[in-house]
């Protein structure tokens, strides 16, 4: 097994420091799960110790799309979808506020416009996480998580991919609408075909998550760093609008632009724009 550390980027190191203070200072961020429904410090810690323990975890999601830039074809289109859930471990709330729990994503790439329609990569994403939420003031400010996960395609020879991350994260509500997340890892790289997947699936990444007043449209963006020094990001943008008033569902619309998206072909790179049908954690999603 070989370690990769890249050195600390001192952007990231900035960016959570930020979130963390942002989750000690602000005072008036709130959760509003439904339009006129205010979460307060009591209901939220009840929620939190009280369950469902077993839910999502990320954006749980199903969505079909083209390169924007170039003539459909059965090669640069597709169905891209992720299933993510998380159980918690323990029944109440561990020292200093905590808890801890288990978490599997998958993400699947399909290429329904191909003879026998072939699901060409499937990422298998499980870990484990340790969080600390954040309330001050009487108001739920965000959270900051220490997670160990693995991340591999269940390929054998040459199509093989596998690396492994310890990550730090964190997410703050700046206001009721508006929230932040960082999130930056240090690899653990054993695939032997995938050695350079930091160039390509980066090193840090950030973002943010804006919802309107009534919480019927969504948008947000995430950027990961690739590695070194230049500008060099793989980014995501998603606008969403929830059809049926006081569900989790959405209609989105989703562009992606960059590497790694992947793990089959993380070296490639993909300008791909497609929309479907969102599902969100009822909290917050993880990233």
């Amino acid at each position: 097994m070989t370690m990769k550390r890249p050195p600390v980027k001192q952007p990231v190191c900035v960016v959570i420091c930020i979130i963390l203070a942002m989750c000690a200072f602000r005072s008036n961020a709130q959760i509003l799960l439904r339009p006129g429904e205010v979460e307060n410090t009591d209901s939220i810690k009840k929620a939190m110790d009280l369950g469902p323990y077993f839910g999502l975890y990320k954006d749980n999601y199903f969505a079909v799309g083209t390169d924007p830039f170039h003539r459909p074809t059965g090669d640069n289109s597709g169905v891209k979808f992720q299933l993510s859930i998380k159980q918690r471990l323990t029944n109440a709330t561990l020292p200093w506020g905590t808890y801890l729990y288990l978490f599997f994503t998958q993400k699947v790439f399909w290429e329904v416009f191909k003879n026998s329609m072939p699901m060409s990569d499937l990422n298998f994403n499980p870990g484990i996480g340790w969080a600390k939420p954040f309330f001050v003031k009487d108001r739920y400010c965000g959270n900051v998580t220490l997670i160990v996960e693995h991340e591999s395609n269940g390929r054998d020879s040459i199509q093989s991919r596998s690396w492994n991350k310890v990550s730090l994260a964190a997410n703050a509500y700046v206001t009721d609408q508006f929230a932040v997340h960082a999130k930056y890892w240090i690899p653990i790289v054993d695939g032997q075909n995938n050695k350079d997947i930091l160039k390509y699936s980066g090193i840090f990444q950030m973002g943010f998550q804006f919802n309107t007043h009534d919480r019927r449209w969504t948008v947000g963006a995430t950027f990961v760093k690739r590695q070194g020094w230049n500008m060099n990001w793989n980014t995501s943008i998603q606008v969403g609008f929830r059809f049926i008033k006081d569900t989790n569902q959405y209609l989105f619309l989703d562009y992606y632009n960059g590497y790694g998206e992947g793990l089959l072909a993380y070296k490639q790179f993909h300008n791909r724009i497609r929309v479907g049908l969102l599902i969100r954690p009822s909290f917050f999603s993880e990233y």
